[in-house]
């Protein structure tokens, strides 16, 4: 399930969380290399200093044998080292009674750790300050004993400075981060901007504001536009010979079966009903596959067609036929919609039931068009016998028939039963008010 929903998600989706991937993956592990390599210089940049301190104070040793004392003929050039407690410290001492400390020290002496080789090491100050700590033992001239020599400096400065210096690297680095997504999103959107035009093209096209899409594309997209372009022309031409063909067709087979059901009039009785009743269900059946076949059906291109203007030779083809059977047939006020239907399907949803009406009507039939939630909703009704609730799901079957004892295959109402039900739409029978059917029709097919 999850690999489905990863296969459909968006490309911008893809590509926007693929760079979000790298970004929070690389600029962590960038910030973090940045910091340890600096914080590494300072630290070697820091020892180096104290190593300096600690040859000055080295080669200001001196030894005085008559008072058997120690000094230090020079000074280090940093005043912390004469400040009490500053954190900075030196120490020269011979583990017993000679000892010489930086007036920093004051009355403290610094930890020390025999070796002849220079030893760092990390201890605690006299006020609980952290100490970075250099020493070594050396021999002077004349005296009998290895003195110890060490430098120590507080850590908090050094610490400091890298803690701000961190703290504006991760801020520099999120920004930047912040930044290459923004400009990763302008990228995709910018780049993305063609396929996004194809998509409204196709919009337009399944809507039938247009016919053919826009090829002032890029050339990587400009050749699919063209192609797409291509199949949908062959699919107007295809379904254009595929109507007329069958329309063709009908027009073929309807004068040889007329003249069959003519010759079996000449037949003897029993040999008569029997081809008689062949012939009914050969032409039945031709008669409503053709029908369907020229149906245009709910494609996914439909055009757009205007209500009024495509049921208008309709109105006046019932208008002419009820004339000629004395019923009165008012034409309906057709409000001013565009659905996206095919023109042929709509009308002849409307033709055969406003003929299935005055087939059955005894002097009125009225009809009704409204839109509603998106939806065309049409409704017809006449003052016939009307139908039991039986004959009501009986009449939407396949060749149904709304009543046996008159001539009609009903076929009509099973072809529009059919091509409402292509719509997505749906029809109803229910009795009328006056007195015969009612017939309800919802298309969910209006144009934005």
């Amino acid at each position: 399930m999850n690999r489905h929903l990863l296969r459909k998600l968006p490309i911008a989706s893809r590509m926007l969380a693929t760079s979000l991937i790298l970004v929070v993956l690389v600029i962590p592990v960038a910030g973090l290399l940045l910091s340890y390599n600096l914080r590494e210089a300072v630290n070697t940049a820091f020892d180096e200093r104290l190593e300096s301190l600690l040859n000055v104070v080295l080669a200001g040793i001196e030894y005085d044998q008559q008072t058997d004392t120690l000094a230090l003929n020079q000074r280090l050039g940093d005043a912390r080292f004469d400040q009490v407690f500053s954190g900075w410290y030196w120490q020269v001492s011979d583990n017993a009674s000679r000892v010489l400390t930086s007036r920093s020290l004051w009355d403290q002496r610094l930890p020390l750790a025999a070796g002849p080789q220079l030893q760092y090491s990390t201890i605690s100050g006299p006020n609980g300050e952290t100490l970075r700590k250099l020493e070594r033992d050396v021999r002077l001239p004349r005296l009998p004993v290895t003195l110890h020599v060490a430098v120590a400096a507080d850590l908090s400065e050094v610490d400091a400075a890298l803690a701000r210096f961190e703290q504006l690297l991760w801020l520099s680095l999120v920004s930047l981060g912040i930044l290459l997504l923004l400009g990763i999103w302008c990228q995709l959107h910018w780049g993305l901007e063609p396929l996004r035009r194809i998509r409204s093209n196709l919009q337009a096209v399944e809507k039938g504001d247009c016919e053919r899409l826009d090829t002032d594309l890029p050339e990587e997209l400009n050749n699919l536009a063209t192609a797409i372009n291509t199949v949908l022309e062959r699919d107007r031409q295809l379904m254009s010979r595929a109507r007329t063909a069958a329309g063709n067709l009908a027009h073929a087979i309807k004068t040889p079966v007329s003249v069959m059901m003519t010759t079996t009039e000449q037949l003897p009785a029993g040999q008569r009903e029997i081809m008689a009743s062949e012939l009914k269900r050969l032409n039945e059946a031709v008669r409503h596959h053709l029908a369907r076949a020229s149906a245009a059906g709910p494609v996914v291109l439909r055009p757009r067609v205007t209500l009024s203007v495509a049921l208008e030779p309709v109105f006046n083809g019932i208008s002419r036929l009820a004339e000629r059977k004395n019923i009165a047939f008012q034409k309906p006020e057709v409000p001013p919609l565009q659905l996206q239907i095919d023109a042929q399907d709509l009308q002849e949803i409307v033709g055969n039931l406003l003929e299935n009406a005055l087939h059955w009507a005894k002097s009125t039939v009225v009809m009704a068009i409204y839109s509603e939630a998106d939806n065309l909703h049409l409704s017809i009704m006449d003052d016939g016998p009307g139908m039991s609730s039986q004959s009501r799901d009986e009449a939407l079957q396949r060749g149904g028939r709304l009543d046996e004892q008159r001539s009609g295959s009903g076929l009509g109402l099973a072809i529009v039963s059919e091509l409402i039900q292509l719509y997505d739409g749906q029809l109803q029978l229910k009795p009328s008010p006056m007195g015969g059917l009612l017939v309800t029709v919802c298309l969910p097919c209006l144009a934005a």
